[in-house]
């Protein structure tokens, strides 16, 4: 089996997994109590802290442990509307957030919020134009991924974050896809939020956390007993907390090793994809985008049968992002780059992992090349279907 859907989920480390059993059976207290088994559990908890606080550049008081992605998203951009209400009720975000921000702001809007949605053009890319050109009096705050989980392109969110800042409002950045494939770095970002989640980068799934700069204030989602100084109460999750912990410090310690074995990767997969296919093109930003991150369209191809057909040859990737994998409507984020919606259907992301081989590489272009050849025959689309630059 080649795994090739990193975007979606990625296997646990086994020195994660190691470092996470001891906390599920010998060391297993609740951090909130008193005595020795509790206290075990905190220093462990703390020491997690301090490790996802390095690899960002954040200070360890600032990181705050939720659920995932999903609730680090929502406590960030639903925090913030509650908290700054009275200030004002206008959000700035893109065409191509994912849902779990995408779905947020939509909910806002039914509760009497308002929300720009900006577009990013066929590479991908939010104009730093564009967000100053949005902002109004009722602005509170601007959410902008720092890496898309379909198209792989980075924002530009150091600039986003300048201006957010020079005008006094607040800038979160789900940096779920990022954090531990590209450096990331809160002060050099200049952003006051930013979501992590564990399982994107060999971590255990149902764990992650929020950054919160200094001094920002927000409003909780959960009321409780006061876990993580009151942002986000429950009994904490310790063997999760200390896989996410551990994970950060092995991304931290590998980072630019990873980088460039993954991103060589990446372009031999583009160079023979798009070299040996007919009609097939890149999608997104050519060299603005992950390192791990490659998204393709076929013409006369739907991506349904692609996918399905390169599982049975023992590959694993996927249309888009897993979280919408189950809608029968185009992707928003690959609609909003411009591509009509049999285009749309006719994509392929595959997200490369650290145990990937280039052996997998060349194996994986054969068989998109086989797959694609076969589903065209059978295509009454291919013959009449002229290259998109006539």
């Amino acid at each position: 089996m080649s795994y090739m859907d990193h975007s979606a989920t990625s296997p646990v480390n086994p020195e994660v997994l190691k470092e996470m059993l001891p906390y599920f059976t010998e060391s297993f207290g609740n951090a909130s109590t008193l005595y020795a088994l509790g206290r075990e559990a905190r220093t462990a908890m703390e020491k997690a802290r301090e490790q996802v606080a390095s690899l960002i550049g954040a200070q360890p008081e600032e990181v705050y442990f939720t659920s995932g992605g999903t609730e680090s998203d929502n406590i960030a951009i639903k925090g913030t509307a509650s908290k700054l209400k009275n200030k004002g009720n206008h959000i700035i975000t893109s065409d191509i957030e994912h849902p779990a921000v995408e779905e947020t702001c939509k909910y806002l809007e039914k509760n009497g919020y308002q929300v720009t949605y900006l577009p990013v053009g066929e590479e991908g890319i939010v104009k730093v134009s564009d967000v100053e050109a949005a902002i109004t009096p009722e602005t509170i705050l601007i959410t902008v991924m720092h890496a898309n989980n379909e198209i792989g392109t980075i924002q530009p969110i150091k600039e986003i974050g300048a201006l957010a800042r020079e005008k006094g409002i607040y800038f979160h950045t789900d940096a779920v896809q990022s954090v531990g494939k590209i450096p990331v770095n809160v002060g050099d970002m200049n952003v006051d939020m930013l979501s992590i989640s564990a399982h994107k980068l060999y971590g255990p799934k149902g764990i992650g956390a929020l950054y919160i700069r200094k001094g920002v204030r927000i409003d909780p989602l959960l009321h409780g007993g006061g876990h993580e100084r009151g942002m986000r109460p429950g009994t904490e999750n310790i063997p999760g907390i200390v896989g996410l912990g551990k994970a950060c410090q092995i991304a931290e310690d590998n980072l630019e090793k990873n980088m460039e074995y993954v991103s060589s990767l990446r372009d031999r997969l583009i160079k023979g994809v798009l070299g040996k296919i007919e009609q097939s093109y890149l999608n997104g930003h050519p060299t603005k985008r992950l390192p791990n991150n490659a998204n393709f369209r076929f013409s006369s191809i739907e991506g349904e049968s692609l996918v399905l057909q390169l599982d049975a040859k023992g590959i694993n990737a996927s249309t888009g992002s897993a979280c919408s994998s189950k809608k029968l409507e185009p992707s928003h984020v690959l609609m909003a780059i411009g591509l009509k919606e049999v285009d749309a259907h006719g994509s392929l992301r595959i997200s490369l992992g650290t145990e990937n081989t280039p052996q997998d590489i060349d194996y994986t272009i054969d068989a998109i090349n086989e797959v694609v050849e076969r589903l065209r025959s059978m295509s009454p689309l291919w013959c009449a279907a002229p290259p998109e630059d006539e």
